[in-house]
């Protein structure tokens, strides 16, 4: 196996023993003996449990950025790419905390330690945030003024209502479609969108 492969493997391994276990009660032994891997061989790549744990993290931000890439390459109006882009990136890391359970947990308790390992994924997300709402300007769809800020804003709002979004406080009482209306009325608003 080779050195990205196996790593990928530890990695994979311990995602699922942290769902199922709890990272709390996953030891790198665990880890080790899961993924058919000494401990010598887990201790070649992570130094420590949270280590792998970040590695875990990061590999989820990888698997959402890429969503996020995908939705902003898509050949739809900007307006239209921008309201999917949010619904991409909330819906995606709702189903990513749920999905792994006793990661939830650890994700609403740790998320400054979660929070180092988002920069990467922070950065590229405001560099897609920024492509659509350039192409959105060109187009004259949006009429924004500093694409640099609005998607600075864009990125720093979405991130700020995940941790709601994700325990079901935002429009818990609406309908999907109801809250969609919502969302799209105060994103279009305050990047004066066109009718088109």
């Amino acid at each position: 196996m080779t050195v990205s492969k196996t790593k990928a493997r530890l990695v994979d391994v311990a995602r699922q023993l942290f769902a199922k276990m709890g990272v709390e009660n996953t030891t790198m032994n665990d880890i080790a003996l899961a993924s058919k891997k000494g401990r010598r061989t887990l201790y070649t790549y992570f130094k420590s449990k949270d280590e792998i744990y970040l590695a875990v993290v990061e590999s989820e931000l990888d698997i959402l950025s890429d969503m996020m890439k995908r939705v902003a390459d898509k050949d739809i109006s900007p307006d239209k790419k921008i309201i999917e882009m949010i619904y991409t990136r909330l819906d995606a890391v709702k189903e990513v905390v749920y999905r792994n359970g006793t990661l939830r947990a650890n994700f609403f308790r740790d998320i400054w330690r979660v929070e180092k390992v988002r920069k990467k994924f922070d950065a590229k997300e405001m560099v897609l945030f920024k492509g659509v709402l350039q192409e959105g300007k060109d187009k004259g769809v949006f009429c924004i003024d500093d694409v640099d800020m609005t998607a600075s804003l864009v990125h720093y709002c979405v991130k700020g209502i995940e941790v709601p979004y994700i325990r079901g406080h935002i429009g818990a009482n609406l309908d999907m479609e109801t809250r969609k209306r919502y969302v799209a009325n105060i994103v279009f608003g305050a990047l004066h969108r066109t009718e088109i």
